[in-house]
């Protein structure tokens, strides 16, 4: 993490909060379904900062986007009434939701009250500097713990950063910027990066700038058929991207004159059709027929990928290997899972698809850091600059 950010903790430490109001942008982005939390998880990560801002004497504003609201209107769907209520369970204190609150709001110290919907306001999502600035007046003290959001230059997450008395990261984002910094700028060698997925097009950057970095970079899902296919093997009616195979070879070019490489697959799992009850089988990489699809790597691949893993010091993980959600497709990101969680190496995972598998094959608690981002994520390990953290370090 950059040293030069200053963080809530440091100021916590301090009698620095007292009698402050502290605005937090966290990420309360939760799914919901008719009108309940499913997955509270991002609920659980954000009481952390409040709870420290609260004990040092704060007065705590807590606002978050949620869903896709249209700027200017704030419907029913659109609201943070559920997340006030888990918010209040969690922290064991009543929380009030706010809804016109860009003119002012009455919070006293060691109150806490939920600010709706920021996205509902003109001006979020372009970063309007009017907006921005409205917001920071009124605060003592910003404090930036979405890293979910860090990649997206918002009012809530860096336009109010440069014009707030004091910007902040709270523990959330000091963790990730803490856990990501020490997989990518001083790993434990080899470095293993795992990028799976649906399109190459989507994560082609990542994959280009991780070729500069890892020792090895293991390909999955549609990824992995796009390599297959760039290798000269035949895909049949997989899931591919004709338009990337040249980028695909350039990245294999790229890892061979390191001494690295991308392991091709050698054997895969295949059906005639997408579907949870088709039938699955398993050939050799060069048996593919033209009417397969692939939809996962097999046996033998998933254990060479596994003794990569045994032999690592740092893996960053993103994407899973096949189509894990059906069962007959599942062994392979269930295989790379079981080797993650049993290795000694520094394990690091994000993004929604893999968290969704670290979920199933209950493996949670052996993954060293588990990121809540899933863009920021990707635009971090390729070495971008993120916005809301940008903001910090020219603040401070």
């Amino acid at each position: 993490m950059s040293t030069s950010i200053k963080t809530l903790s440091a100021l916590a430490e301090t009698d620095a909060l007292r009698g402050k109001r502290v605005f937090i942008r966290s990420d309360l982005n939760v799914p919901l379904q008719d009108g309940r939390i499913t997955e509270d998880t991002r609920v659980r990560a954000s009481v952390p900062a409040i709870r420290m801002a609260l004990d040092a004497g704060a007065a705590v504003m807590v606002t978050s986007h949620l869903g896709r609201p249209k700027e200017g209107e704030c419907q029913p769907v659109d609201s943070l009434e559920p997340v006030v209520q888990r918010l209040s369970e969690l922290l064991g204190m009543p929380v009030e939701l706010r809804r016109n609150w860009l003119d002012g709001v009455q919070v006293s110290p060691g109150q806490v009250v939920l600010l709706e919907n920021c996205r509902c306001n003109v001006g979020e999502k372009k970063n309007d500097p009017e907006l921005a600035r409205k917001m920071a007046a009124l605060c003592d003290v910003y404090v930036n713990d979405a890293f979910g959001t860090a990649h997206r230059a918002e009012a809530t997450t860096e336009g109010i950063a440069r014009f707030a008395p004091v910007a902040c990261a709270g523990p959330l984002l000091e963790a990730e910027l803490k856990a990501l910094g020490r997989a990518l700028n001083q790993p434990a060698r080899p470095l293993v990066a795992i990028v799976g997925g649906a399109k190459v097009s989507t994560k082609l950057s990542i994959l280009r700038a991780l070729a500069e970095k890892v020792d090895q970079l293991v390909v999955g899902g549609g990824i992995a058929n796009t390599f297959m296919l760039a290798s000269g093997l035949s895909v049949g009616k997989s899931l591919v991207e004709d338009s990337q195979l040249e980028e695909a070879r350039e990245v294999i070019r790229i890892m061979k004159e390191r001494g690295a490489e991308v392991p091709i697959p050698v054997d895969v799992v295949c059906a005639k059709s997408f579907a949870i009850d088709a039938a699955a089988e398993t050939k050799a990489a060069d048996q593919v027929q033209d009417d397969d699809l692939i939809l996962d790597v097999g046996p033998q691949t998933a254990q060479q990928i596994a003794a990569i893993i045994a032999k690592a010091g740092t893996v960053v993980w993103n994407g899973p290997l096949g189509v894990f959600e059906f069962p007959a497709f599942a062994q392979g990101t269930e295989t790379l899972s079981r080797a993650i969680a049993g290795s000694k190496a520094f394990s690091i995972a994000g993004g929604g698809d893999t968290l969704a598998a670290i979920a199933q094959f209950n493996i949670g608690e052996d993954v060293d850091y588990i990121s809540t981002g899933g863009g920021a994520f990707l635009e971090f390990l390729e070495g971008k600059r993120l916005p809301a953290v940008a903001a910090l370090e020219d603040k401070a």
